[in-house]
């Protein structure tokens, strides 16, 4: 309760730090917006290892080093090394409407692209893409999608998990009883205490998630996907100047072989805090998006 009221409060400081007409809903283009106020405000999650996450104060992951690529683009292309770097902590639920109201230009979490959040903001080219797994008690019997039926299985509220655990269980005539926890300590929890039978969301945060887990060996991670989920970088609706500037620092980061660089950094090497090393190779679906990027979404 204590993150979310400090969330809130940052949200509408933000709104209060605007002009008048952003926060009456006119937002200026970005790049616009960063070259009066010589700064960007960058969105990040604080638990969303390896993707965006907090070693003390520091926001690091995958995301947000793709994110600081950006940031150097921007500045190129305002011709303005001295723009500020405003770090700002963003919560699933809030993170769509910080991008709608101008308090952050960018959001560098681990953000799903569908069509539906399509309709709410933009996205910049895929750079990641992540199967959804479910996590049990290793002493679970549960072993394979099909075990979950009429079970209690927890995701994370505010996004788009708790819709592929549905259309996957609906595909093959089984239902579950959906449950939305606040954060990942809360789900791995109520899977360890038998309040939830399983806790879905991506793999990749998954394993962060079980890897820096007090008790990992308590934990097995099914083999089945419930599907896979496109990761985008966040960025406001219909704003194209940024988002060129968004896309064409991506690909070129794709081009010159420095995302894989990137990926092996935070995926196949060991990671702060702790020195884990994930080992999750990227996959062939991702290395067709390298090829040919896209930022269709699902």
């Amino acid at each position: 309760m204590k993150r979310l009221s400090r969330l809130l409060l940052v949200f509408w400081l933000g709104l209060l730090c605007l002009p008048q007409v952003q926060a009456q809903g006119v937002v200026k283009p970005s790049l616009e917006k960063i070259r009066e106020y010589r700064a960007i405000y960058v969105g990040f999650r604080e638990y969303g290892i390896p993707f965006s996450y907090l070693v003390g104060d520091e926001p690091m992951g995958y995301s947000v080093e793709i994110c600081d690529r950006i940031v150097d683009a921007v500045k190129q292309s305002l011709g303005d090394p001295a723009i500020r770097v405003v770090r700002v902590p963003v919560s699933s639920t809030l993170r769509f409407l910080m991008l709608q109201a101008g308090v952050i230009d960018l959001e560098c979490g681990s953000t799903t692209n569908t069509r539906i959040r399509q309709q709410l903001v933009g996205f910049g080219v895929t750079v990641f893409v992540s199967g959804v797994k479910a996590a049990v008690r290793r002493d679970s019997p549960i072993r394979q999608i099909s075990d979950l039926d009429g079970k209690a299985v927890t995701t994370l509220g505010g996004t788009s998990t708790e819709r592929v655990v549905t259309n996957a269980l609906s595909a093959k005539k089984l239902s579950a009883i959906m449950l939305t926890t606040r954060t990942y300590n809360n789900a791995m929890e109520k899977v360890l205490d038998g309040s939830a039978d399983a806790f879905v969301t991506d793999d990749a945060l998954l394993a962060g998630v079980i890897a820096s887990s007090p008790n990992p060996d308590r934990f097995r991670v099914l083999e089945d996907n419930f599907g896979f989920e496109p990761y985008g970088i966040g960025l406001r609706k219909d704003d194209p100047e940024f988002k060129k500037v968004v896309d064409d620092a991506i690909k070129g980061l794709m081009k010159s072989g420095e995302l894989a660089r990137i990926y092996d950094k935070w995926f196949m090497s060991p990671i702060p805090p702790k020195g884990i090393n994930l080992n999750i190779p990227m996959s062939g679906l991702l290395q067709e998006l390298i090829r040919n990027p896209n930022d269709e979404g699902n």
